[in-house]
């Protein structure tokens, strides 16, 4: 079902946002002040080419023994400079496809996943795309471990 799913959001729209990501990647590549974002420009081309069985996750949540304030400002630094330059049109994008994937019937379940990536694409820098399987476990662990 993900197989298809993926396909579906590569043909109704996907591709252009996958393009505009990759626009996005390669900018953050030329100028230097942006270089810092590239990391998180590509994990999430990726998940904007292949929605579904992925998932974004921050990196506090994959790995919080390694949780470190001073990487978490400077990480806020990078998001605001990136909502600056990348974001907002990204963001604009995403939301643009997923209303016009949400007018067809069949494109709903596309086009709702496009809004979630929509959400990301505003502050990216932190998140890894993991499998869904993954993140899955590392909230369990994340859970497990307050709780006790």
């Amino acid at each position: 079902m993900r197989t298809v799913l993926n396909i579906l959001n590569f043909v109704l729209g996907g591709f252009a946002t996958t393009l505009g990501w990759l626009v996005a990647t390669f900018f953050s590549i030329i100028f230097i002040i942006t270089l810092p974002l590239t990391r998180s420009c590509w994990e999430i081309t990726k998940l904007s080419l292949i929605p579904y069985g992925n998932e974004a996750v921050h990196v506090d949540e994959l790995e919080p023994q390694s949780k470190n304030s001073v990487l978490n400002a400077g990480g806020t630094v990078l998001n605001i400079v990136w909502l600056v330059l990348f974001g907002w049109w990204l963001c604009l994008s995403h939301i643009a496809v997923g209303i016009a994937q949400c007018i067809s019937i069949i494109g709903i379940p596309v086009g709702i996943a496009n809004f979630k990536i929509a959400a990301i694409a505003l502050w990216p820098v932190g998140r890894r795309v993991v499998p869904v399987e993954v993140a899955r476990a590392a909230r369990e662990a994340n859970a497990r471990r307050r709780f006790q």
